[in-house]
């Protein structure tokens, strides 16, 4: 954005000059705006719950993490997945000139609250291909039951 003074009052200015000045203002911030800012975000990867009948099954996108960089922990019925993504730039890269660069790294840390009812003990991680797939079944009476209907 560039800063600027005027003298002039705006009060007697007309419909195009604020319509230009606002145009203007528009661009300025606009073209102002690094390209890293622009994209800036916490990285935190994305999760999909599914409840089945025996449980829940927690999917986790983390591409690009070592196994050894990534911890699943359960406590309080709260269910963290939280790791770090390490840089891969190397010597040779430091004198390249980065044209873009998207790519987040860094740690992270996400967290899903778990209802009651879960077998804690029976939970089973797994990690393959960048996706982090924990299972977690449910106790035996929380688990849903058909009643049948007696017909007298």
């Amino acid at each position: 954005m560039k800063w600027g003074l005027t003298k002039k009052n705006r009060e007697q200015e007309s419909l195009v000059d604020s319509l230009h000045r606002d145009i203007s203002r528009v661009f300025d911030d606009f073209f102002s705006i690094s390209p890293t800012s622009m994209f800036e975000f916490d990285w935190s990867p994305t999760v999909d719950v599914v409840e089945n009948e025996g449980g829940f099954i927690v999917k986790a996108e983390i591409p690009g993490i070592d196994e050894k960089d990534l911890q699943v922990t359960l406590e309080n019925n709260i269910l963290t997945i939280a790791g770090e993504k390490k840089e891969e730039r190397n010597e040779k890269d430091r004198d390249s000139r980065w044209v873009v660069s998207e790519r987040k790294f860094g740690s992270f840390r996400r967290s899903i609250s778990l209802p009651e009812g879960i077998r804690s003990d029976k939970i089973k991680a797994a990690f393959r291909n960048g996706v982090l797939r924990v299972e977690i079944p449910r106790e035996e009476s929380a688990k849903p039951r058909k009643i049948t209907i007696d017909v007298k």
